[in-house]
């Protein structure tokens, strides 16, 4: 390799960009489309870095297999950070056991902690995990050590184990230090700053208070009756009742959790579970009918006694009942956890994601664009969805993947 495209590498290395390109933009060989094709991915340019390293991959000949395999990494990462949730895993899959046949660890292991951060965005943590914990951390460089331990931090962030966590970021911490790279070092203190950020509201005898990520493990873990808005389950420690698919038994739970230790009467019920607002004896017998399958879904946990009034909770043992809600109570809320990450989300995206159908989540970025929370960027299939500039809002609590058992 000539010296032009060495120093040009160490100056995509080190993250200057503008440095490699003064030394190859001139250049149409494949190594120099390659370096061309990631200099311009990390100056934002990602529709034209991705024909720079589709036209480098063909370029490099049937024998340049380790070369190939780059650019493709080199893709995938720009599918990754573009939202395109939609670009081909499988090649990428297949790039990293190239890369590992040949020798090329670091490469490798880059592919790895690619392969984790997409696993990790649509909420599969232990397949992110598994993937991470075949990265061999003594042969990593810095900067591929600190995009690795940001990748734990996620993982520990989503299962709400603060202090493995907090370790990690600070490994990420001195790794992006030890790079020298502003922009890296600046990534690890925003994704730090979860830690620091309210990420729930607990609504206890009829007060509200917000809570760190650190104060909901606690709770979770103090032997509570926890009324988890934000995933829409009940749960004391490690015992959980999930009804995210059903929604009105979610509804008449949390009800219930707000007034208790007191009761709720059933025209509140009603309205709350069924928005009905004139009560006849339908929705009384539907009530019964309800109550009655929430009784079942929570028998492990806690009963359902009637009063004159209405219906109240009554956990298991002296146990407290709490509820666990989101920072805001709003419609969408789980789509626009997504869109705070500060990334352009195209739709198809966030379908994947969240697990919903096209329409659903088209239907949901229109209403949130009408209500100014939302913002379109460019036309047809390259219309991509952000966050307005300066609005802020704390997620880690409603982002896909489930809650630990333990």
């Amino acid at each position: 390799m000539d010296s032009l495209i060495t120093a040009a590498a160490r100056a995509l290395a080190s993250g200057d960009p503008l440095g490699a390109l003064k030394r190859v933009a001139l250049r149409d060989d494949p190594p120099a489309l390659a370096l061309r094709g990631i200099a311009m991915a990390q100056l934002g340019d990602f529709a034209r870095a991705k024909v720079l390293l589709k036209n480098a991959a063909r370029a490099f000949g049937p024998k340049e297999a380790v070369a190939r395999a780059r650019c493709i990494v080199a893709e995938a990462e720009i599918a990754i950070v573009s939202r395109d949730l939609s670009w081909p895993m499988r090649a990428l899959d297949a790039a990293r056991s190239t890369l590992e046949t040949h020798g090329d660890h670091l490469n490798a292991a880059h592919a790895r902690n690619l392969g984790a951060r997409r696993l990790l965005l649509i909420g599969r943590l232990d397949e992110a995990e598994n993937l991470l914990a075949n990265i061999d951390t003594a042969r990593l460089t810095p900067l591929s050590k600190a995009a690795h331990d940001l990748a734990l931090a996620g993982i520990a962030v989503r299962r709400l184990r603060t202090e493995a966590a907090t370790a990690a970021f600070g490994r990420a911490g001195e790794a992006a230090r030890a790079t020298g790279i502003p922009a890296l070092i600046l990534e690890v203190e925003n994704a730090a700053a979860v830690l620091k950020a309210p990420a729930a509201r607990l609504m206890a005898d009829g007060e509200e208070r917000s809570l760190l990520l650190g104060e909901v493990e606690e709770l979770l873990a103090s032997g509570a009756l926890v009324i988890d808005a934000c995933r829409n389950l009940v749960r004391r420690q490690a015992t959980l009742c999930t009804l995210a698919t059903r929604p009105v038994l979610f509804a008449l739970a949390r009800a219930l959790g707000e007034a208790w230790p007191g009761d709720v009467s059933r025209r509140t019920l009603l309205a709350r579970a069924f928005g009905a607002r004139h009560v006849d004896e339908s929705h009384r017998a539907r009530l019964r009918v309800e109550i009655g399958r929430l009784r079942e879904e929570l028998r492990p946990l806690a009963d359902i006694t009637a009063t004159s009034d209405g219906f109240r909770l009554v956990p298991h043992g002296k146990h407290t009942v709490v509820v666990l809600a989101p920072p805001v109570d709003e419609r969408h809320a789980t789509m626009r956890a997504l869109l705070a990450d500060g990334e352009a989300w195209s739709s198809s995206a966030l379908a994947i994601a969240l697990d919903a159908s096209a329409r659903t989540v088209q239907r949901a970025l229109e209403e949130l664009a009408s209500q100014g929370k939302v913002m379109p960027i460019g036309r047809g299939r390259a219309r991509r969805w952000v966050v307005p500039p300066i609005a802020a809002f704390p997620t880690v609590l409603l982002l896909p993947g489930p809650l630990p058992n333990e």
